[in-house]
């Protein structure tokens, strides 16, 4: 995410419906309030997409996290994270989302919170099922090189109530790493196929799906295209 990309592809999108309603209840949400909207900061938050988060400690711990979006800045954005698109839909944490440029200026003791997104980007791990197909792939090009620090406050949904201390997620960096069972929930309940999406990504973005090992303790950094040396894309072979 280059400065204004990933902003500037959520704001050509205006107002993306999600999961078949954008009905905003009847909350009066100026009422007693000066004329101030004081639901605006949740308002902002007009993009979905769903991704498959890991916990960084324990990744056999995997779920399905639906993820709404806003822009905080042009090189940032901020995200409730919830366990389906019900009404009644659990909130499982948030995600925060900034620029390579920006996790670059970090210090190195906050690096280790943060998680790539090129794996789950490529893959097919990452869909926007409210967009149309060009925005998609727009969205998750700007996407794609971004990094995101994720706390999940209610770790295991199948609780009653949210137990336990805060969970640090992780994301998927490598095949073999995601339950087969997980990712074939994900495609059956939006209509996709996560080998298809693989497959038009790998051909659209033009680089070869990353194999990043997962870290070997919660201290360890993440890196977004290869295990050792410099951290760079493979592009591929006989495009076209």
């Amino acid at each position: 995410m280059d400065r204004r990309d990933l902003i500037g592809a959520l704001g050509a999108l205006g107002f993306v419906t999600l999961c078949g309603s954008n009905a905003r209840g009847d909350h009066d949400s100026k009422s007693d309030s000066g004329g101030k909207d004081m639901l605006a900061p949740v308002k902002g938050m007009h993009a979905h997409f769903c991704g498959i988060h890991i916990a960084k400690e324990n990744p056999k711990f995997q779920l399905i996290a639906q993820h709404f979006c806003a822009p905080l800045h042009d090189q940032m954005h901020q995200c409730l994270l919830f366990d389906s698109c019900e009404k009644n839909a659990k909130l499982l944490g948030v995600e925060y989302i900034i620029s390579d440029a920006m996790y670059q200026k970090l210090p190195r003791r906050e690096k280790k919170y943060w998680h790539v997104h090129t794996y789950e980007v490529l893959a097919g791990g990452l869909i926007a099922p409210g967009m149309k197909p060009d925005a998609e792939i727009k969205f998750m090009k700007a996407l794609l090189t971004t990094w995101g620090k994720t706390w999940h406050t209610w770790p295991d949904p199948e609780e009653p109530v949210p137990m336990g201390e805060p969970l640090l997620m992780w994301s998927v960096t490598a095949d073999g790493q995601l339950s087969d069972k997980i990712l074939a929930e994900r495609d059956k309940q939006f209509g996709v196929s996560a080998k298809k999406i693989r497959a038009e990504r790998v051909k659209e973005i033009g680089y070869d799906v990353p194999q990043v090992s997962l870290p070997k303790s919660i201290h360890e950094d993440g890196r977004q295209w290869r295990d050792d040396g410099d951290d760079k894309p493979t592009p591929i072979r006989n495009r076209g």
